[in-house]
């Protein structure tokens, strides 16, 4: 500033050119007529440091579009600038929407986003498992986990979602993982949407029975008996359910931080997270359109009864009785209590080797001279997956 100031001093004397003056003061003649022009206009306080900001970009935010990127983010905390572009996108097409990058510098700037912790992305498996590229192909279930409600009530949210559209099928709070309220609903998601042609599940009750042949369950054996194969993930292999562990996740920070005061009020913020994962949530991995604009309900439709389980002409057939034993040429064999009342199949492998069945699941071998069945650990259910 001094130095502007003796420069234009020096100028207002005379007796140099303005080419001699600015040598002198190392500035180009444009630089020189413009400190003068400034002087000329506003004083000595027109030499001041001046802002280089442009006075337009083009990369700036239109106002009204600014702040329907702010208000629908102070909506949805959870979702980020991709999941939040995308949004407006599909409710207003027209619309010329900035890029996510553009929307997070903006939301930062307002103090709407926060660094977060990055995460290691998890191992892919080796063998992939059963094709999600139609809806109700695979549906998944879960239960995320447990947690007490503000009155100190256990909460166990079981998760049923459709793999290829994401789409949400059911969220409901249970007081147990126990076997007869997610029968419960599964009647009710099956009544509403059909018939999936498998359900891919972990290795955790009540969808695997961690004794019985196979790993059944009696709510696995009921899946059966519809028409509907069992598919579990390999145990310790979370990712190969990951799109049903990702929605987890999102389920998780939308609904239980923190937890709703009792068990009726959760479900409520269940049903309302639902809808909103389904129908106004765009995904990335649906070219940001919602699950709701993709699934189908299933032409499969839930029956009125069970039908029989069958096996090809050449296979033994036995009948589980009440005490889960098969009769065997005089002789009681262990079976499964799960298959009570069900029948199983064998086919003859060699000389007093059967294979067993219960459907399309292989049980295990039975060995007439040891008189019992071999648990199939390794060959169970032969859609299972390897890590």
């Amino acid at each position: 500033m001094d130095e502007r100031v003796r420069f234009v001093a020096d100028y207002l004397t005379g007796g140099v050119t303005m080419t001699a003056l600015c040598r002198r003061y190392g500035v180009s003649r444009p630089t020189g007529y413009q400190l003068i022009a400034r002087y000329e206009a506003a004083g000595a306080a027109g030499l001041a440091p001046r802002s280089r900001r442009p006075h337009t970009s083009p990369q700036a935010i239109a106002p009204p579009i600014a702040a329907a990127i702010v208000q629908l983010r102070q909506r949805h905390p959870d979702w980020g600038p991709v999941k939040l572009i995308d949004a407006l996108r599909l409710r207003a097409p027209g619309e010329a929407w900035p890029a996510p990058s553009t929307a997070g510098t903006l939301l930062k700037a307002r103090g709407l986003i926060a660094e977060r912790r990055r995460r290691a992305a998890p191992a892919p498996s080796v063998r992939p498992t059963t094709g999600m590229d139609t809806p109700n192909a695979v549906w998944t279930i879960d239960f995320k986990g447990e947690f007490r409600t503000r009155d100190a009530a256990w909460c166990y949210p079981l998760t049923v979602m459709d793999g290829c559209s994401r789409y949400l099928l059911a969220c409901q709070a249970l007081r147990s993982t126990a076997s007869g309220p997610a029968q419960a609903v599964l009647t009710r998601v099956f009544h509403e949407y059909g018939l999936p042609t498998r359900i891919r599940s972990d290795n955790g009750v009540p969808f695997a029975g961690p004794t019985a042949l196979a790993g059944l369950s009696r709510l696995s054996v009921w899946w059966i008996r519809l028409g509907i194969q069992p598919e579990r993930i390999q145990p310790g292999c979370p990712a190969q359910n990951g799109r049903h562990e990702r929605m987890h996740r999102t389920l998780k920070r939308g609904t239980t931080r923190p937890p709703a005061g009792n068990h009726a009020a959760q479900q409520r913020r269940f049903a309302a997270w639902r809808r909103e994962y389904n129908e106004e949530r765009p995904h990335a991995a649906l070219d940001a359109v919602t699950p709701a604009m993709i699934y189908v309900p299933s032409a499969r439709v839930f029956p009125t009864t069970l039908a029989p389980v069958t096996y090809p002409g050449h296979f033994d057939t036995r009948r589980v009785v009440s005490n889960g034993c098969m009769k065997w040429r005089g002789r009681w064999v262990s079976v499964s209590t799960v298959l009570v009342h069900e029948d199983i199949g064998l086919e003859e492998l060699a000389d007093g080797i059967w294979a067993v069945y219960f459907g399309p699941v292989r049980l295990g071998t039975f060995d007439e001279r040891l008189g019992r069945i071999r648990s199939g650990r390794a060959e169970a259910l032969e859609t299972s997956a390897n890590c």
